[in-house]
């Protein structure tokens, strides 16, 4: 074999890196059991835990995991406050709340703080890694019956409350699907336009709305 085809000869591609998550529990046996089924599955890999909101808070946005794992009840700072603080100083953060309560008023707390998704304690470690991994695309992952809530409460209000704000019908089909936690990939899909066109209705829907997030443009709906 000659010099010139082995200088040619095509290198194999570099695996792609594990979704790195960080998770913030005060419940030591859970945030243990977190920790170890996430870095036990391929593609994932467990970055750091806390016991606390402000520790979390002291560390998270030099650490830049790729996905954040939020309780609620966390003793002092509660879960929430701390997403809205990580979200001002780093708002390209994805936190995924992970809690055992389902209450409405606490849902959409988290997400008007930032969060990008919400999940119930009880959901098995499958839907867990299939949830880091959506958030990490884009997505707003969501328990099922979590997700009922808000496709509920925003069904009805959301047509008369967008006319408001002079979106076009192709503007309200994209923020629909965006509320209702799709990613973009699967808006592209749905609609039959590609991604970079998704993009480029989601920046004109924000600048009409004046927001900058999804979350923000959620919290703005329900305001409404």
């Amino acid at each position: 074999m000659s010099n010139a085809i082995l200088k040619h000869k095509p290198t194999a591609p570099e695996p792609a890196r594990p979704i790195a998550v960080s998770i913030v529990e005060d419940d030591p046996w859970l945030r243990k059991d977190l920790a170890r089924e996430i870095s036990a599955a391929a593609g994932f890999r467990c970055q750091s835990t806390y016991a606390s909101a402000e520790e979390a808070l002291k560390k998270l946005t030099a650490e830049k995991p790729d996905v954040v794992i939020m309780d609620i009840n966390l003793p002092c700072l509660n879960g929430i406050e701390c997403v809205r603080r990580l979200k001002l100083v780093a708002p390209e953060m994805c936190i995924i709340m992970l809690t055992v309560y389902e209450e409405s008023d606490l849902i959409f707390a988290a997400l008007r703080a930032g969060a990008s998704g919400y999940l119930l304690k009880r959901s098995k470690s499958a839907e867990l890694l299939e949830a880091i991994a959506d958030a990490h695309q884009g997505g707003s992952p969501m328990t099922s019956s979590v997700a009922r809530q808000v496709v509920q409460f925003f069904a009805k209000p959301l047509a008369s409350s967008l006319e408001t704000e002079g979106l076009s019908i192709r503007e309200q089909e994209i923020l629909n699907l965006l509320v209702k936690g799709h990613a973009y990939k699967a808006i592209a899909d749905q609609l039959s336009i590609s991604v970079n066109t998704v993009r480029m209705f989601i920046r004109r829907i924000y600048k009409k709305m004046h927001v900058h997030s999804r979350s923000e443009a959620m919290a703005q709906i329900q305001n409404q």
